[in-house]
């Protein structure tokens, strides 16, 4: 395992070769830390890459070419060691290629990509799914990074807000105990795009904001001004925080997938907000983090 750090005069990061996970997030003139630092009490992670899954699978269990595999939460490449592809003063890539390890819980050949672009006051976060085989590649990715919310000593996360780019409303599907997608919607209000943080935001876990609702969401102090945007173009994206523990920090998290809808037994191929990459193919995609004080 390595650590990897790249800095300008508006952002510092460090990468992990473990996931290829976003560790850090500064603005190097302040010295303020933006990216959550991993306390197990609440959330021992910071930003893991959500692949080839993202969310639950029903019954942690899911179907393809006629047999059943088992399948943890978010899939297992937040968990294993990429390596390291290249490194410039201001972009980093890093891989990880299928194995027999991966081929045992998803039957498929895939290499990932994950690459760091070092912005003005911002990082950019590059996504690179390739299908070298000579069949179809089903697959989902995410990102999962999580941002301290306050950001100042002493201050309630109850005073701060989200902003999104949407200004009337967003409409959540609710999320089940078993942490599947179930036919229940939440209607959030907004005002002027503004939602504010309560305590019992995330008590039914996250909100789960389907079909290209909104492309930005910024953390706002309780003054109403931006600290920090996420910019997205995915169909759909997730708002977190572990339900009923009070965590200093919530995720904005792009998705090219969700969880299963419970009761899914379809096929893989088949599952709702997935991907399907066709042989010799390369999907692509982004999203940016943007320090705004």
């Amino acid at each position: 395992m390595a650590v990897y750090v790249l800095k300008n005069d508006g952002v510092s990061i460090e990468v992990d070769t473990k996931g290829a996970e976003l560790k850090s997030l500064k603005n190097p003139g302040t010295g303020t830390e933006y990216l959550w630092q991993r306390d197990p009490a609440f959330w021992g992670r910071s930003s893991p890459i959500l692949f080839p899954f993202v969310g639950k699978t029903d019954c942690n269990e899911f179907r393809t070419k006629g047999s059943t595999y088992s399948m943890t939460q978010h899939g297992f490449a937040r968990d294993m060691e990429f390596e390291l592809l290249s490194k410039t003063e201001d972009e980093i890539w890093f891989v990880l290629r299928d194995s027999e390890e991966t081929r045992e819980k998803y039957p498929y050949g895939f290499v990932l990509k994950l690459g760091y672009r070092l912005l003005e006051s911002g990082v950019e976060v590059c996504w690179q799914v390739e299908n070298e085989e000579e069949e179809d590649l089903p697959f989902s990715i995410g990102g999962h990074p999580a941002f301290y919310c306050p950001v100042e000593d002493g201050a309630a996360q109850t005073d701060y807000f989200l902003r999104f780019d949407a200004r009337e409303k967003i409409v959540s599907t609710r999320i089940s105990e078993d942490g599947l997608a179930t036919d229940e919607k939440d209607t959030y209000t907004l005002q002027d795009g503004y939602l504010p943080i309560t305590e019992h935001l995330f008590d039914h876990d996250a909100l789960v904001i389907e079909n290209y609702q909104a492309k930005e969401v910024s953390f706002c102090k309780p003054d109403g001004k931006a600290y920090l945007t996420v910019t997205m173009e995915t169909p759909l994206f997730g708002v977190w925080s572990p339900p009923k523990k009070n965590a200093p920090f919530i995720c904005i998290e792009p998705w090219y997938g969700r969880c299963d809808r419970v009761g899914y037994r379809g096929d893989l191929k088949d599952r709702e907000w997935g991907n399907l990459l066709a042989p010799g193919q390369v999907w692509k995609a982004s999203y940016q983090i943007r320090i705004e004080s």
